[in-house]
């Protein structure tokens, strides 16, 4: 009976470690999610670059807008953390279907701080729009942000991220007409899943310099890039992840385990009917 109550207490204790670790590693939900009542959390900017180093930023949560010509490359810049998955969602407004003179193809690229273009998991990258279409909806679903990675890979990395969206088919005579874009960025926590040992000197910034020169800005009262480029709560710093918490649950729930199997194969010792000397 004393057994089945130290089992008992040993998979209770297992069951309550893996519930304080699931929350985090099972975490599968927007991360960045605003408020509807709080309008600045939801309004980005109202313009948009032309150029990467014109890039209009905004953060996930926000929604940015712009108004342009047909046939311009508009740019947006968004920060992406380590452990993160981004999705960006685009939709143009097009002009008066009798307006225009046929189909066009709308297209929605998204590049790290490196300026590498990074393949979508899944969505709707590119779409034609018909004639008689009012809008168009795009989507491109990135892949987790690693902490690190090699250097010859092309895994994304905390960083700036650019949102490029423009048309790459339509008549001639469509070119110039105006639309309306607007981008919005949604983040899901992927956790210790994509979790790696090591992490970057600085996210992939423009404009980030050694530390040295984040030392002389930080004596000058200046925001560095890294800093000026930082999510809402900062950077990570890469080393923790909820896969510590599994470790140490595996851990304590091996230990437990090896401490049970003692005591189920122990015995009770010598049979008081054997004599001392058998």
């Amino acid at each position: 009976m004393r057994t089945v109550r130290m089992l008992a207490a040993a998979a209770l204790t297992g069951a309550a470690l893996l519930g304080l670790a699931a929350p985090a590693a099972l975490a599968d939900s927007p991360t960045a999610t605003a408020d509807p009542e709080d309008t600045r959390s939801t309004s980005g900017p109202t313009e948009a670059g032309t150029t990467f180093r014109t890039a209009a930023r905004f953060l996930p949560g926000q929604q940015a807008t712009a108004q342009a010509a047909t046939g311009d490359y508009l740019y947006w810049v968004f920060p992406a953390d380590a452990g993160q998955r981004p999705t960006v969602n685009a939709t143009v407004t097009l002009p008066d279907a009798a307006l225009r003179h046929g189909p066009a193809v709308w297209r929605v690229d998204v590049y790290d701080g490196l300026r590498r273009r990074q393949p979508c998991m899944y969505g709707t990258q590119s779409r034609t729009a018909a004639k008689e279409t009012a809008t168009v909806e795009l989507a491109c679903v990135l892949r987790p942000v690693r902490a690190s990675a090699d250097a010859w890979a092309n895994d994304p990395l905390p960083g700036s991220y650019y949102v490029r969206l423009t048309v790459t088919s339509l008549p001639d005579d469509d070119l110039g007409q105006p639309f309306t874009a607007r981008i919005g960025v949604s983040t899901v926590d992927k956790g210790g899943a994509y979790a790696t040992d090591g992490s970057l000197a600085a996210p992939l910034v423009p404009g980030a310099t050694t530390a040295d020169q984040a030392e002389a800005d930080a004596d000058a009262g200046r925001p560095s890039a890294v800093e000026a480029a930082a999510p809402e709560d900062g950077w990570s710093s890469g080393w923790w992840s909820d896969r510590w918490l599994w470790t140490a649950a595996g851990g304590v729930l091996a230990a437990l385990a090896g401490i049970g199997g003692y005591v189920l194969t122990r015995g009770t010792g010598r049979p008081p009917r054997v004599p001392p000397a058998a």
